[in-house]
């Protein structure tokens, strides 16, 4: 038995790299943390900066009246198609434990309630589109969609509430082709992310501004949260 971490990678191996965004204490230790390669061995604050400067336009929202376990789940779908927020309406407290840490690296901001959220959006001109497959919503794949937006979303079972539904300029749905009527609001939300992706990010876009070749940095194993 050897006490080597099992994910992540090790210690540097050789001359130490120069640069801000490394942290020392990760360069001597190893990086056992569930990113990508290209920012192992950087802080947190360096890691969450470089993402700053390339998210996309689209937000994401979701109610949190019933302290829904999906939220967690959102955030790191958020995280993982670089969303530029992710806002929670509602309750300020949410179960974390889907996010899987994610959300030290995602903006997320509390509104307290739908009015709130929607004056929040009207001060930026950003138009909220509620997600929910009730009423005249438009299937997705046929929706005419803005670079800037935010995809509401409701609580797993009774969906939006009537104040977010008239707070929306629009509604749209996902279009389903088997038995069940509805999906769970985090794989919604996986869904509408991977569009608006398909939609506006640019094909072989802004890269990530990392340190040296991985072949200088350890074994690479697979990463954990």
């Amino acid at each position: 038995m050897t006490d080597e971490p099992t994910h992540g990678v090790g210690p540097w191996q050789g001359e130490l790299p120069h640069g801000d965004h490394f942290d020392p204490e990760l360069l001597a230790s190893g990086d056992t943390r569930n990113v990508v390669d290209e920012y192992r061995y950087w802080t947190m604050e360096a890691i969450v900066a470089d993402l700053d400067s390339r998210r996309h336009a689209f937000h994401v929202a979701i109610e949190n009246w019933q302290h829904d376990m999906n939220i967690g789940s959102i955030v790191r779908s958020a995280n993982a198609f670089l969303a530029n927020t992710v806002h929670i309406v509602g309750r300020r407290r949410w179960n974390r434990r889907g996010a899987m840490v994610t959300d030290r690296y995602q903006r997320v901001i509390h509104h307290p309630d739908v009015d709130t959220f929607r004056a929040w959006m009207d001060e930026r001109g950003i138009p909220i589109i509620a997600v929910d497959n009730v009423g005249d919503a438009v299937p997705v794949d046929k929706a005419d969609l803005p670079e800037t937006c935010a995809f509401l979303f409701g609580q797993e079972g009774p969906g939006l509430t009537e104040e977010a539904l008239a707070a929306a300029s629009s509604q749209i749905e996902i279009t389903q082709t088997a038995s069940t009527r509805s999906m769970t609001a985090s794989a919604a939300g996986a869904v509408l992310m991977t569009d608006g992706c398909r939609r506006w990010a640019c094909p072989g876009g802004a890269t990530i501004r990392g340190p040296a070749t991985a072949s200088r940095r350890g074994t690479s194993r697979r990463p954990s949260s």
